[in-house]
């Protein structure tokens, strides 16, 4: 069976952008943890916006390091799902959703292993109402934003925190299951 996990970088403040639209981009070592992270997932749920926002990873750049390209082909690899009632089409291996948010979870789920990572608040909001969510890991930066996109966009059930480590140059990343949930 698999495990939902919902997982964003974020400001001290709890927020995962901004107006400007987020926070600076990860060092080094940062990068290398997400590119790993990436490559072990079994797949990835996308809403629409944080969908077209990593679109860009869709086609090689020519300023990308060695680095960006490494990440790139780790996620082009991944099956995405992406829930949207707008769109129209996806890219490559992405799949288009429009209804039954919670069946198709519930489903990939049951019939995947290994971990699905749920990107973006908004959908993470929803998929928390269903109480689908297995684990959340909330990534914390020294930055102040003030306001935005806050990590939690709806409310949340009581969380046991069951991991806590540094994570490259200036990240903190703190991990929490729903209260009685199994190990």
């Amino acid at each position: 069976m698999a495990k939902l996990v919902f997982g964003m970088m974020q400001s001290l403040d709890g927020y995962v952008a901004d107006a400007q639209g987020g926070l600076t981009p990860p060092g080094v070592g940062l990068h290398r943890h997400f590119n790993d992270h990436v490559r072990g997932l079994a797949g990835i749920l996308y809403g629409r916006l944080m969908y077209d926002i990593m679109q860009y990873w869709d086609e090689d750049q020519p300023d990308w390091k060695a680095l960006e390209h490494d990440f790139a082909a780790a996620w082009r690899s991944k099956p995405k799902w992406v829930f949207s009632r707008t769109l129209k089409s996806v890219g490559p291996n992405a799949t288009l959703l429009h209804e039954d948010l919670g069946g198709f979870v519930r489903r990939i789920k049951a019939d995947m292993d290994g971990e699905i990572d749920v990107a973006g608040p908004t959908l993470a909001g929803e998929l928390t109402r269903l109480g689908l969510i297995d684990e959340y890991r909330l990534y914390f930066r020294p930055y102040v934003l003030g306001s935005g996109k806050p990590y939690f966009a709806a409310a949340r059930p009581p969380l046991d925190l069951i991991d806590t480590r540094a994570v490259g140059e200036d990240a903190v990343r703190l991990t929490y299951r729903p209260a009685g949930s199994p190990a």
